[in-house]
């Protein structure tokens, strides 16, 4: 096993191209360590180099919607009258405090994603 700190992109494709050779390599062997090791330093350098944005409020509504098969009348009952569910999407109206707390409860959205401007 030859690994080191992934500092650059060469080193970073380095790695990826031995994890792609190793993956599936069986727990508890040599190989195996070596891939767990591996996808935690491309896992930290991705981290610190191409970090993913939380979605906006919105846009994780309506992701959630979609995962879940909900229609605006179900979020309707979420957050309050269906005129109120169509003004939210559609960036009219502003969450408040307690459409947060219910989408969070209800949806299990992130408060993080939920408190975020947009």
């Amino acid at each position: 096993m030859n690994i080191k700190a992934i500092k650059n992109e060469s080193d970073y494709n380095q790695a990826l191209k031995r994890l792609e050779e190793i993956f599936h390599a069986p727990a508890d062997t040599k190989k195996g360590d070596e891939a767990e090791v591996l996808s935690i330093l491309i896992e930290k350098y991705e981290d610190e180099h191409y970090p993913i944005e939380a979605p906006d409020p919105i846009e994780a509504i309506k992701f959630r919607m979609e995962q879940m098969g909900m229609k605006n009348k179900d979020l309707a009952e979420i957050i309050g009258y269906k005129s109120r569910a169509s003004e939210i999407l559609s960036r009219k109206r502003k969450l408040t405090l307690k459409m947060i707390r219910n989408l969070h409860d209800k949806l299990k959205i992130p408060y993080e994603s939920l408190l975020t401007k947009y």
